[in-house]
């Protein structure tokens, strides 16, 4: 397990979380940078959950897609990498890109088609989208790394996921902070919800027993700016 320190840590050096010795940074956007192999990952980006409400009765504004894809392009120019792996649930249901304004779905397209794209397959898009260009696999396999959707139990060496929205909440000076988190021991990790309306689940909640053994673990806190890393014993529950 890794010493870390717990303060602030700025985006301009860009902090660096190690997972079976491969250093990832870590952006307060939610994305993790692969330098070594110029690779750009995201989880649950939730393409389209505004519209899926809207049909179901539950007006959102239509604009989740739109602000999410923004977000990504941001990072795509900052770093610029060779390759994006979007780690499942990119889109929130098999109809979504029948439901994605013309617009949008021309600027993922543009996204995609201009690197080496892989949509790795979620619980809410079992078969993403062809049309948007890219790759679909059930996972991918690079060095010690396993990049997949939904964790498994420990032990799960070199694994790099989603699907739990990680989110943790601690209290400083008083003031009870939540926020969305990378969630990490140093020999996996999960990432946060990249979508623009995806939630987040407590990395305390009974739904991460059996990922992280007891509390040997650290929360990435994600703020305005800054990746804060937190260790579990100074988490709270909800």
């Amino acid at each position: 397990m890794q010493t870390l320190k717990e303060k602030p840590i700025h985006l301009e050096t860009h902090p660096a979380l190690t997972v079976c010795g491969v250093a990832f940074d870590l952006t307060p956007e939610g994305a993790a940078w692969l330098a070594a192999e110029r690779l750009l990952v995201v989880a649950d980006l939730h393409l389209e959950k505004g519209s899926a409400y809207a049909a179901r009765g539950q007006p959102l504004p239509p604009y989740d897609t739109r602000a999410t894809l923004a977000r990504l392009e941001n990072l795509i120019a900052r770093f610029r990498p060779r390759a994006v792996v979007a780690l499942g649930d990119s889109f929130h249901d098999r109809a979504a890109a029948s439901r994605m304004d013309a617009s949008d779905a021309a600027h993922l397209t543009r996204l995609a088609k201009n690197l080496d794209w892989v949509w790795i397959s979620g619980n809410h898009d079992p078969v993403p989208p062809r049309e948007f260009g890219g790759t679909v696999m059930a996972e991918l396999r690079l060095g010690p790394l396993t990049f997949r959707h939904e964790p498994r139990p420990a032990p799960a060496i070199g694994e790099i996921a989603g699907h739990l929205h990680p989110c943790a909440a601690v209290r400083v000076r008083g003031r009870r902070l939540r926020r969305r988190c990378y969630a990490s021991d140093g020999t996996r990790m999960v990432l946060p919800a990249f979508g623009a309306y995806a939630g987040g689940l407590n990395v305390l909640d009974r739904a991460w027993d059996g990922l992280f053994p007891g509390l040997d673990f650290h929360a990435w806190m994600m703020g305005g700016r800054t990746v804060v890393p937190v260790a579990a014993r100074r988490l709270e529950a909800d």
